[in-house]
C-alpha cells in the first residue's frame, strides 16, 4: 500500500485548498478512504471518510459544510477541499484506507493556516 498526499501550503485564514492522495498497491476501488489530520502537539483526527463507490461521504459534527472528500477511482486518487481555513485547521493531513481508525502511515502534506 502507498498513499502519497499533495496540495498542502500555507493559506490565510478563510482561505481555500484542495489535498490530493494518490493510492497504489491495492485494489482501491474495494476500500473506503479517509482523511485524518494532526495538528502540532496532538494526535490523529478523524475528518472524512468516502464510500468505495464513492457515493456516501461522512464527516464529524463540527466539519461538516467546510470539508469535502471525493474520488476518482479511474485514477486511483482521493480529495479534500477544505473551505472557510482557521488556525485550528494547521495540522499534517494524511489519507488512509479501510476503517476509519486505521492509523496514518504515509508522509502527509501540511496545511498552514496564518495571515
Amino acid at each position: 500500500v502507498q498513499l502519497v498526499e499533495s496540495g498542502g501550503g500555507l493559506v490565510r485564514p478563510g482561505g481555500s485548498l484542495r489535498l490530493s492522495c494518490a493510492a497504489s498497491g491495492f485494489n482501491f476501488g474495494k476500500y473506503s478512504m479517509n482523511w485524518v489530520r494532526i495538528p502540532p502537539g496532538e494526535g490523529p483526527e478523524w475528518i472524512s471518510t468516502i464510500s468505495s463507490d464513492g457515493e456516501r461521504s461522512y464527516y464529524p459534527e463540527s466539519l461538516k459544510g467546510r470539508f469535502a472528500i471525493s474520488r476518482d477511482n479511474a485514477k486511483n486518487m482521493v480529495f479534500l477541499q477544505l473551505n472557510e481555513l482557521t488556525s485550528a485547521d494547521t495540522a499534517v493531513y494524511h489519507c488512509t484506507a479501510g476503517p476509519a481508525e486505521t492509523p496514518p502511515r504515509s508522509p502527509g502534506t501540511q496545511v498552514t493556516v496564518s495571515s
